[in-house]
């Protein structure tokens, strides 16, 4: 299965994308975390997206599309994967598109702004690895660590309420349209996130598989 998660920011889609990928046994392409490592390693391309992301501006296309490139000619994708923040805008989408990858299903999960809101300030991730927790809703089993790798969890830059405001206001002017894109396409597929961890992912089961 090729699939890409459509969602606010905080709409779960990280989480699910794990849930989904240990189901289908395909590896799940997080943008994010991507950017995120080239930032921690200070090369010239995590440079340029730091002073975006600092801001709770998009990392500009071309950057992201040639990362997104990289990662899915290798090996490990061939039998499928999950994009999970990619693409955001339209022309990502149509780029996509012109890579000649098809697409099986777009996953969209809805959650209300101010929920979400709630969410993020509660929000850690592993400094290391780059897995995602909440600290109510889905918590390390290693409390302060991550269970995995045993590496800190921290909070995200980004995850403080200005800058969450912000990245919520891009995503409607810029990456909600994908929904529209791909329902066009005939791929969309459409699951309600406001529940439970649980009720969430019975959603998503339920529209990619029927």
């Amino acid at each position: 299965m090729k699939l890409i998660m459509l969602g606010a920011p905080g709409a779960g889609k990280g989480t699910q994308a794990q849930i989904l990928s240990d189901r289908y046994g395909i590896p799940t392409i997080s943008t994010g975390a991507i950017i995120r490592g080239a930032i921690k390693n200070e090369t010239p391309t995590g440079k340029m997206a730091k002073a975006y992301i600092d801001k709770g501006e998009l990392v500009p296309d071309e950057v992201v599309i040639g990362i997104i490139k990289e990662r899915l000619s290798e090996s490990d994708c061939q039998s499928g994967f999950i994009l999970d923040g990619f693409p955001r805008t339209i022309p990502q989408a149509e780029a996509l598109d012109s890579l000649g990858i098809e697409i099986d299903k777009v996953l969209d999960i809805e959650v209300d702004d101010d929920l979400i809101i709630t969410r993020l300030s509660g929000r850690r991730e592993c400094s290391k690895c780059g897995a995602t927790y909440h600290v109510a809703n889905n918590p390390s089993k290693a409390g302060d660590k991550c269970e995995r790798c045993a590496s800190p969890l921290v909070t995200r830059a980004d995850d403080n309420p200005e800058t969450i405001k912000s990245r919520l206001d891009i995503y409607h002017s810029q990456t909600e349209p994908l929904i529209e894109y791909y329902k066009n396409k005939g791929n969309l597929a459409v699951a309600q996130g406001e529940g439970s961890l649980e009720a969430t992912t019975d959603a998503i089961i339920k529209v990619l598989e029927g």
